[in-house]
């Protein structure tokens, strides 16, 4: 049985800087979106499973970013929080359709 997923547009991809987070809420979910050096756009819930920090405001280095309170360093493409830390934090797919950005909740 295919998984189906609710696309949600949530912005134009001309308004991410690249390796520069941007929050975005959809329902009671935040999300953190990071235009990568790449062109790809990586989503994840935008809430650090260590000090719920705001991941869209860490910073970007390779396919990682560091939460901004702690220093956490979560990857972007699984969502698992780097050793020896220890956690994770959920990843959403990501579709652009005619530059506009989507997430597949």
């Amino acid at each position: 049985m295919a998984l189906t997923y609710e696309k949600v547009k949530v912005l134009h991809i001309s308004e991410l800087e690249p390796l520069i987070g941007k929050k975005v809420i959809i329902g009671e979910t935040q999300i953190g979106l990071f235009l990568m050096e790449n062109g790809e756009v990586r989503a994840i819930n935008n809430v650090c499973p260590h000090k719920q920090g705001p991941l869209s405001e860490g910073t970007v280095s390779g396919h990682y970013i560091f939460c901004p309170l702690h220093d956490q360093k979560i990857d972007l493409d699984t969502g698992r929080v780097q050793e020896p830390d220890k956690g994770c934090v959920t990843t959403y797919p990501v579709e652009i359709i005619d530059g506009d950005v989507y997430v597949c909740l």
